[in-house]
Formats: C-alpha cells, structure tokens, sequence
C-alpha cells in the first residue's frame, strides 16, 4: 500500500542564481525521470553550486566547557560536544560558531582564554564526562586573534583533552590535561605543560596508560602552585568504569615541572578514588576544595593548600553520577564562596557547609563555570543546554537559542511540505517544517506549524514537540499527521501522542521499568535508541524492538512478538556499569539489543534486523523463522547502526556498522542482493577515520547512495563502489541520521541541529545529455497545489545573452512566462495592482539557476491605486494535471513534462472537482479583469482628453471633450468605486461590479473543492451587471469618443485611444 501524501504549506515565486535554496517536491512514490544513464559521477559545476540549509531550530544542545574574557565582560565561548566552539560578543544575547571550516573535530571540550592577552584561545577537543554518546576528537587548537582562525598545535593521539589552564600573567605557558582514549589504553595521557605558547610540549605528570589527567587549578596569587586530579576511567560499547588505583590528586610548587600525591593526605578518604574536582581559592592560597568520587566521599576543603583536608558535605546533590559531574569552582575573591556543578548549579558562601541552587534559571545538568576574576557575580555556565551568561551571580542567565541540538535520528510527517522530527539529547522531541526559512516569509495555503504568507522573514523555527522525551527514534504516522509515536525517558516506554487533542498513551509492548540493573537482569532489553518503525508498504504496521522485535497494526494496543532473541547477548556485554564506586546504569548502558530494524520497501514479510553487538538477521515469513545472515566481515561487536532495505529488489539491503568505543573509526558499510547470503564492504572513497551512522539508498535512482558518518555525509553514484563527500558546506560535524524525502535530502545532526540539502533532482539526473549539453533544464518534480509550487532547475555551462523560461499546459497553451529583463512592459495597469505577483527575469549566469512558480496562473488585470474589500486578485493555482516547462537559451529551446497533483490527505476532493474550480476561477478572474481593463481605458481617454482641451481652446472640442470625459467618468464610477482612497474606504462607500467579481474569485479559490451550488448562479448574475457597465462603456467609446476624435482631426491634433496610456497620445494622424 503506499503511503499518503501530506497537508500543506505554499511559497510565493522567487528566482536566484544559487542552488542553495531550491525547493522541490519529488515525492518517494514518482517514477524516476526517464532517460537518464546510470549515474557515475556529477559534473563540478553542477555539485559546487549546492548548498546545505541549517533549519535549526535554534535550541542549545549540551556543552561541557566554557570561557568568560577577562577585561572583555561582554565576550564569552562555549564548546559544544558536537557542534564546534561558539563565541559572543554581545553579553550571550547572539553566538555565532567560530570554528566551522577550521578544525576537524566537531566536540569542544576544554577552552581557555589568555586572562594577559585576551586574544589568545585554546581549545582542547573530545568529550570527558563520559556518557553513551560522547565523541572522541583530535587535539588542541590555538588562536591567536581572539577566535578568528585556528592552528592545531598537537595531541592527536590524546584525541580528548579535560582541561586547558594558562599561566595568569604569561600567556605562553599552558597546561593541558589530557584524558586520553576513551576505551583503549594510550600513553598520551596526563599533565603537559607548554613554555612557548603550545610550539612544543612537556609531559609532566603521568600515572600508567589507563589513567586521565582530568581537572587543573593554578594559584592565581602564586602560579608556581598547581594542583591536578587524576582519573582511571573508560568506556566501551557496552560498559563504563569511574574509580580505580591509577585516581588521585597531586600537587606541584615549581610550575607544574614536578608533583607531589596528596590523597592520601590527613583527611582524605580511604578506599578506591574515582573522579576528583579541584580548585583553589584566589582570596586566599591556602584554602583548596575537592569534591572526591569515594564511598566516603563529597566536598573536601583545605586551609594549608593541602596539607590536610576536612570533609564538609556529603550532600549526594553533588555526588550523583560522579562520572558526568564532580566539578567544583572557588570564588576569586572570598574563600568562602565555593560552587559545585550537578544536575543543578549549586553556590556555598559558608565553605561549602550549605547550598543553594543557582542553575533554575538555564538548562540543567552543569558541568563548566568560569568566573570572573574582577567581578565575580559575572558568570559564564556550561550545561547540557550550552553556554549562558549571568551578570548576577546566577539570579538569571543568557538564553540558550542557538542550534547545537544533538539528534539522534531524523524523521518526516505525512505534511506537505512536510516536517522533520528528531530526538535531542537532554531536551526533548522537536519537529520543524523543512522549508520553514527557505524563502522570506514562508508558506500559506494551510499546513500546520508553518505557513504565514509573505512578509518579513521568520526569527526562529516554528517547532513543536512530538511527545516522547529525549532519546532515538521518534515515528509519525503516516496517516495522521498529527500522530506520533515516541520513545522516552529510560528507554522503556513509547509515547503515542496525538498533537490535536494532545493526549499521550503509553504503548510499550513490555514497559519493565528499569533503573540502576545491568541488562543480563531485564528481561525485555530496550535500549536509549531503540528504534520505533513504519514499513513502507502498510502505514499500519509498526515495529519496535528490545532484543526481540516486535509488531502492531493498530496503534500499540496489541502487540506480537515476532522474533526470539537476535542478539549474541554475550555475558562479559551484559553486565554492571558504572564502575566499582558508582553505578551507572540507565538506558544507554543496556546491551545485548536489536539495534537497528530494515522492513523490506518491496515484500512485506522481509524484515531485516541488526543488533548493538554484531548480528545480521532477516525473515522471509514475517518473522516466522529467521536466518542469522552477518556479514563474514562484521568486526566484533559492532554496532549495526542502520539497515536500509532496498525500493528496488527484496533480496538487496545495505548495513552501517560503527565501533569507535571499542578504540575502532573505521568505516563499515556493506551491501548484499541475495538476501544477506554474501556482503560486499562498500567504504572506497571513505576517510579511514569516519565511522559510519547511516546509509539510505535513493528510493527514485537504483544505484544512487547516500551515508551518513561521524565527520559529514558522502555519496555514491554507483551503488558503493565508490564514494565522494558531499559534506559542502557543513561544518565538521556528526551526521546521526539521514533521509531521503521527497526532492531533498534531509540530515540529522549530533551537534548542529536539522540540515537540508534542496533539489536533488540533477544529482539523480546526472548523465551522459546532461554532461554533453551546453544547457538543460532538468525535469521537475511533482507539484502538489497544497505545496510550494514548481521548481525549475537549469544548468548553464557557458554565460547566455537571454533565457526565458514558459509554463505551458497539456495543449501546449502559455500559461506562465518568466522572460529576460529586456521584455516590454505590461500593457497599462497591468501589474502593481493588489495581489500581483513579480516575474523576475532567470539568470544567465554559469551554474546551476532556478525560478520557481506559485502554480497560479497570471492574477487579475489591475490599475495603480486600485483598492479593493475581501477580494482577491492572485490567479487561480493550477488544475492537477500535465504540464511542460519549456527553457530557451539565445533561441534554442529544450521541454521537459512534469505533474500538478492534488494533495491525496485532502480525501474529499477529486481531480474533477478541482479542475471545476479551476473553471470558475479562471472565468471569474477574467471577468474582474475586464472590469478593470474598462477602467483603464476610460482612465486614459479621460487622461488624453484633458491633454488636448489644454492644448486648444476650440469651442466645439471642449463641448465634445467635457462630454466624453463626463460620461467616461460616469460609467467608471459604476465599475469601480472612484472615491476609496484608503484601505477602509470601502466601508463608507458601496461595493462595485469590479470588486464583487474579485470577491467571488476568492470564495471560489479558497481551499481545495468544487464551488459551492450557489456560485456559478452568483457568477452569471455578476456578468449581467457587468455587461450593463461594458455596454455603456462600449457606447461612449462608439458615440462621444468618435465624436471628439473627429474634432481632433479636424484640428490637425493626436486622437485618442483608449488603449494609450500616455496623456499626450501614443500615435500622429496628420
């Protein structure tokens, strides 16, 4: 069965010469243009001129680093763990990215800022609170101009960086605080110190291979003290370890050149050590705080810089989840004022004895503060909703509108346009329109949570929530465009939300609810991101999965469980997590799932499935019986992150695999045709480092792929064999998920929000006429009348004097025509009128251009200052049917067919009725143009009368002109009301002939259907008082205008012609 299409947004016409914003709507179900060879690669111009559109929407994702400027209070940066490092200059009312282009790893983890020469940066990469998603990087970069460009100056095997500190009154001396791999052992782990500004680097305090360099405090007041935690921790696949012999806390007095342990100092707790916090107080050196990971752990305070410690707090507000926080700040000028970062922010002015909260004001989960130094109620905040601004100490922050959403995956509603919809970590479900910033001011013929008509452009995305909360998958129905299906909080439930009534249900085959327990005890696994999929060939059937997979036809009351366990569910996988001090063990830590599901886009009963720990499985039967079918080349516990089963031939599907948590960023991809029984690894063309989160096949072109991977998105022409990047203009960035819909391409990013990629049209239609033609005009996609129009793409390969570019109908009529600067202007009052709707000249530059049309046919003739009451002059929108598009180059021409279809989700509307309102319309709007046309021409005869009358002062002219100008005024007052001078005018004066025919144009075009009964019966009455006006018109023409013409000629003047719009006359009869 195939899926129904979608309600509504409309754009208005717009043309540029960039591919950046094109728009089309190719839906899944339309045929593949015909004529066009299998695809091998695009030619450069044509892939140079695309561009990928940010949509947003504009909401803080997770930041764990932050930096104020000393001296500089309305500049600050936050990293984002997958969306680069962001600066302000305005007090955190704007960010702007400032890294896109220029590093090679899109997670920020450490920054700092020269307090003596402000325009000197760091930045250390990767992510150190090491949760499920986090995101290995590359090393450390510098800036030497505040910012603006970026210098990689080492640690690329130490891929994460904790910390970066700078020497208070020296800017080359820095200290860097390595973490290290996060699964792997390594050696560039620890404590570096710099005396260069970052040219080379000094190991100087290292434990073993297995334990980070997690946190650094200088003495502001003697920068030979420093003080540094150590922290033996990792995390794989499918465990994670906070605690261990190699965790302690050190202490230097000689400029970090060499260290002393102190934890086991007086005070100090006893027992395994995991991750430690410290910092010392800038009002007085010998106060130190550590917040310490232990059984016995908490806040720890010293007075004789570490000599001895007291414990003063416990408070488990600051303990909880000791791997994602223990982060501790002091004051800079009262060594009593000490802050701890956790779920909330919380501020101590007792040294720490008691707390209050001073995070309600911003996102939660805190993990990075800097403060300033001169003024300490300014703040800058890290939290899992990115950086914010306080300028009192915390009693409110910046917003956090900017989008560093990290997404797991990406979906589309059954709208037309359609919407995108994904999962942000640490917020919740957010779905935009796809279009929504595509041209100034949006769409118009309705579609929920978009449109607008034109006007100023929108400041932020029209989003809304799709219930669910914020991990993985979320699945619109694709026959209730306000219906989704969503997963939650802990993994174990799904949300059914129904946006109209906003209800939710929990639908959970097996909704176990589960916290604090390793998998080997749950006895239905469902991960973080457990998926929650529609087949494309029954709207009705729904899948989800633990370590079985699961069906419904009818909305998740009933459910069956179609698979036995698909996983290998290994026991050294399926245990605790957390570590031997603290737990951790939620949604993320559970393993041993089916991590991936693949219905069949060709039979129904072919589903196939992937798990988190390296099983292929599929069915033939619906699930009766399933065949183990894992690629002979699937490393160990890999993660099969996605499967796509082919539009084309059951037996064809393709897998990505990734396992950069196991210490492996090779790419995994693989194809099979015979039903998984041989795979062929398809990664040519691939960097060796970009591991893989997704792979789609073009359901339109056979052969045509797309992958989605940690560092951006690549393509292939010919079915794997060969990739190329098709990144463009993204910034480094993770791509979690992608789809193809419709005539783009449509990302999901774990750190930068919605992306799309519009008209992919040529990248399909790629082939051998195009490469030989100096010019094409590509075959448009579908055009749905609820939509955003007809995109028109053309390639030029050498500059045109002129190009033109006419809409013809299925009998070769003109419909639209979008023709050169040079064409003659309009006819009198033809334009400028309400309603009317420019036609900007196509470009003739080299590249890829476009022009799109509204769908609507040429709109009411009109006249300047004409004002009109509840009326409408737009023309009709096109009826469903064949169409061409005709493009002409300095004289040769090229035609492509395309289609107008109606909007299948409006299912009480037929073709027929449509192509009836159409009829009426177009006649309506024929007879409103007549109208004013008639006012035009008799505003011109009045014009050229008063010309001549100045002209002589002839007796019998001037009888003869004063009666043709009276009687012209006289029929022009009954066609259109004369004394409307201003928009309301027309509720002081009566309504006429002219106006009522435009307000039957637009009850007739409101919506899509047939006209009511009633309206054909108003139209033939309107045309009877119409043709009332037009005769009188017509007999002042054939009477008082010949009468005075005949004077004119007998005086030698110019006569007059109605259809002249130029007061002095437009032609000479001697």
């Amino acid at each position: 069965m195939p899926r129904p299409a979608r309600p509504a947004l409309r754009l208005g016409v717009s043309t540029c010469a960039a591919l950046a914003l094109v728009l089309g709507a190719w839906r899944v179900g339309d045929s593949a243009p015909s004529g066009s060879p299998a695809l091998s690669t695009v030619d450069s111009t044509v892939l140079k001129t695309f561009r990928w559109r940010s949509i947003g929407p504009d909401r803080g994702g997770r930041s764990i680093a932050v930096s104020g400027v000393r001296g500089r209070a309305k500049e600050a940066y936050f990293g984002a763990v997958g969306g680069g490092l962001w600066k302000t200059t305005d007090g955190g009312d704007s960010w702007a990215p400032v890294t896109d282009g220029q590093i090679k790893s899109s997670s920020v983890g450490a920054v700092a800022v020269s307090e003596s020469n402000p325009d000197i940066v760091y930045i250390g990469t990767g992510e150190t609170c090491i949760r499920g998603n986090i995101m290995a990087g590359d090393g450390v970069y510098k800036s030497a101009d505040a910012g603006k460009t970026w210098t990689r100056i080492g640690f690329e095997k130490s891929e994460n960086i904790s910390k970066i500190r700078i020497h208070p009154t020296n800017p080359d001396i820095i200290f860097v605080a390595a973490f290290g791999k996060h699964s792997a052992p390594n050696e560039e782990r620890g404590v570096y110190k710099s005396i260069d500004g970052g040219k080379s680097w000094k190991k100087v305090l290292y434990r073993d291979d297995k334990t980070a360099a997690i946190d650094i405090s200088i003495d502001r007041n003697n920068p030979n003290v420093m003080y540094a935690a150590m922290w033996e921790a990792f995390r794989k696949e499918y465990t994670m370890s906070s605690g261990g012999p190699g965790s302690g806390l050190f202490k230097s007095t000689d400029g970090g050149d060499t260290w002393t342990e102190i934890t086991r100092n007086p005070g100090m707790p006893s027992g395994l050590i995991g991750r430690i916090g410290v910092s010392v107080s800038g009002a007085n050196s010998k106060r130190v705080y550590a917040l310490v990971e232990n059984d016995n752990g908490g806040l720890f305070s010293s007075d004789d810089a570490g000599a001895t410690w007291k414990l003063i707090s416990t408070d488990r507000n600051i303990r909880q989840r000791a791997f994602y926080y223990t982060h501790v700040f002091a004051d800079p000028k009262d060594e009593n004022t000490v802050y701890m970062l956790n779920t909330s922010a919380y501020r101590s002015t007792d040294g720490g004895k008691t707390m209050v909260s001073i995070g309600n004001g911003t996102h939660g989960d805190h993990h990075d503060l800097w403060i300033d130094p001169d003024d300490p109620k300014h703040l800058v905040n890290g939290n899992d909703g990115g950086g914010a601004v306080s300028m009192n100490t915390g009693a409110s922050f910046s917003a956090q509108t900017f989008p560093t959403e990290q997404f797991y995956h990406i979906a589309a509603t059954a709208h037309l346009p359609y919407h995108v919809c994904g999962s942000q970590q640490d917020n919740t479900t957010l779905c935009v329109p796809f279009n929504w910033n595509y041209t100034q001011g949006g769409g118009g013929r309705g579609g929920r949570g978009g449109g607008g008509g034109r006007g100023a452009p929108p400041q932020s995305a029209p989003s809304y929530q799709a219930g669910g909360g914020e991990p993985g998958y979320i699945a619109p129905d694709p026959l209730d465009p306000d219906v989704f299906y969503s997963g939650t909080n802990n993994g174990g439930y799904l949300d059914k939300y129904n946006r109209r009534n906003e209800q939710h249900r929990e639908v959970n085959p097996y909704p176990w609810f589960y916290s604090g327990e390793p998998s080997s005890e749950i006895k239905e696994r469902w991960q973080w991101t457990y998926p929650i999929v529609f087949s494309k060939l029954d709207p009705k059937l729904l899948f989800v999965s633990s370590q079985r997979l699961w069906k419904t036809r009818d909305g998740g009351q009933n459910w069956t469980a179609i698979s036995g366990d698909l996983t290998r569910h290994d026991p050294k996988t399926m245990g605790t997590s957390g570590g031997p001090i603290t737990g951790d063990m939620n949604g993320p830590e559970v393993y041993g799932v089916i991590f991936s599901v693949g219905p069949s886009k060709k039979d129904v009963n072919v589903i196939w499935t992937g798990s988190d720990d390296g099983l292929v499985h599929v069915t033939k039967d619906g699930g009766k019986s399933w065949t183990n079918v894992t690629p002979k080349g699937m490393p160990e516990f890999g993660r099969v992150s996605q499967i796509d089963a082919s539009a084309f031939d059951a037996g064809t599907a393709y897998i990505s695999v990734r396992r950069p948590l196991l210490d492996d960023k090779s790419p995994y991809l693989f194809k099979t045709a015979d039903f998984g029984k041989s795979w062929t690894k398809i990664v040519n063309g691939i960097r060796a480092d970009d591991w893989m989160h997704a792979i789609r096949e073009d359901p339109t072109r056979k052969g045509l792929l797309y992958a989605a991977a940690q560092h951006g998105v690549y393509i292939s022409y010919d079915d794997g064999a060969k990739w190329e990047s098709l990144a463009l203009n993204l910034p480094d960035v993770p791509v979690s998920d992608l789809i193809v819909q419709d005539n783009e391409l449509a990302i999901a990013t774990h750190g930068r929000g919605f992306w799309i990629l519009d008209n992919i049209g040529p990248l399909r239609q790629t082939g051998a006429a195009v490469d030989a033609a100096d010019a094409w005009i590509y075959e448009p996609a579908a055009a749905y009348r609820t939509g955003p129009g007809a995109t028109f793409t053309y390639l030029l390969k050498k500059a045109a004097k002129q190009v033109t570019i006419d809409v013809l109908d299925s009998a070769g009529k003109l419909v639209k025509s979008f023709g050169p600067d040079t064409a003659p202007p309009a006819p009198a009052g033809r334009g400028g009128g309400r309603g009317a709707v420019p036609t900007p000249a196509p470009a003739t530059t080299v590249g890829m251009n476009r022009v799109n049309w509204d769908l609507r046919y040429e709109g009411v003739t009109s006249f300047p200052g004409m004002i009109l009451w509840g009326a409408s002059t737009q023309g009709p929108v096109a009826p469903p049917g064949t169409y061409q598009v005709r493009l002409t180059v300095d004289g040769k021409s090229q035609t492509q067919k395309f289609k107008v279809k109606r909007n299948p989700m409006i299912t009480d509307v037929s073709d027929a009725d449509l192509r009836a309102q159409f009829a009426l319309a177009i006649k309506a709007r024929d007879r409103a143009s007549e109208a004013n046309q008639a006012v035009i021409d008799l505003r011109n005869v009045k014009a050229q009368v008063a010309d001549r009358l100045k002209k002589s002062q002839d007796a019998k002219l001037k009888a003869t002109g004063d009666k043709l100008a009276f009687n012209s005024a006289d029929v022009e007052d009954d066609i259109y009301q004369v004394k409307n001078q201003a928009g309301q005018d027309p509720l002081n004066f009566p309504i006429r002939i002219n106006n009522r025919l435009a307000n039957l144009l637009r009850m007739v075009t409101a919506g899509e259907g047939r006209p009511t009964n009633n309206l054909p019966a108003l139209y033939d009455e309107y045309v009877k008082l119409l043709k009332v006006q037009t005769d009188r018109k017509d007999k002042v023409l054939d009477v008082d205008l010949k009468a005075f013409n005949a004077e004119l000629k007998r005086l030698g003047m110019i006569p007059v012609d109605p259809k002249c719009a130029k007061a002095e006359g437009c032609s000479f009869v001697p």
